[in-house]
């Protein structure tokens, strides 16, 4: 199921400016999702960062593998209401800069879980492939 902006914002507590979701899909419940994030010229941090070249900040795009966590991880019923918070950040990777114009597609697989805490490995691409990884550590804050 292909979730757009209203679903996502229903099961992650995430808003503007800070949602950069703007589609999500459960690949498989509770491990894996697909997101996806349209990088347009009018995003506010492209003022800043920089004025002369626009480029996507790194860890915005490592927030939004994050992010694309959050889903799988509080897509359940029993986990709504509930905030996953970063727990760490390992061998995150940048392979290309992220400009206007882009669609990044941001994948996530969920590869440990014990209680509160969840790893993932994110990758995220864009058109000609990939452009970011990491591996992810997650706290579910209830």
């Amino acid at each position: 199921m292909l979730m757009e902006t209203k679903e996502i914002m229903e099961i992650i507590p995430h808003r503007s400016p800070f949602l950069l979701l703007d589609k999500a899909e459960i690949i498989e419940p509770g491990v894996k999702a697909v997101g996806y994030k349209a990088v347009t010229y009018n995003e506010p941090y492209f003022a800043g960062h920089f004025p002369s070249e626009p480029v996507m900040p790194g860890v915005l795009i490592i927030e939004a593998l994050a992010q694309v966590g959050a889903v799988i991880l509080l897509e359940e019923e029993s986990m709504r209401g509930k905030i996953v918070l970063f727990g760490g950040i390992n061998k995150a990777r940048f392979k290309k800069k992220v400009l206007p114009g882009t669609m990044l597609r941001l994948e996530v697989e969920i590869t440990k879980k014990k209680g509160p805490v969840g790893v993932g490995h994110g990758r995220a691409f864009d058109e000609e492939g990939l452009v970011a990884e990491g591996e992810l550590t997650f706290i579910i804050n209830s």
